[in-house]
């Protein structure tokens, strides 16, 4: 039986999406960042016994901005994430990192 000839998830990334600081790669990067986002956001909220709407209405946005958010179908702006979170009593930290 033939041994993968990859290693790491970097490798099969950088085969099959594309390298580092390719526009594939960044999209790609981004993407699985807000869906992280999202899940995480749900999971808060669901822990906090919160509505979508009843969190809509804590940051001032409707309850499908807040459903958008959660399904990582909407690239918001920073300010929003961060108010979601913090009505949510809970930190973010944004990361900038250059390839």
């Amino acid at each position: 039986m033939k041994s993968n000839e990859y290693k790491t998830i970097d490798e099969l990334e950088d085969k099959y999406i594309g390298k580092r600081g390719t526009p594939q790669r960044e999209e790609y990067e981004f993407d699985l960042s807000i869906e992280i986002i999202g899940e995480k956001l749900k999971q808060l909220r669901l822990e906090r016994k919160i509505t979508q709407e009843e969190l809509g209405k804590l940051i001032g946005v409707q309850k499908a901005q807040i459903s958008k958010l959660e399904r990582g179908s909407s690239s918001s702006r920073i300010s929003t994430i961060n108010k979601v979170f913090n009505a949510l009593d809970a930190q973010i930290k944004f990361q900038v990192v250059s390839y």
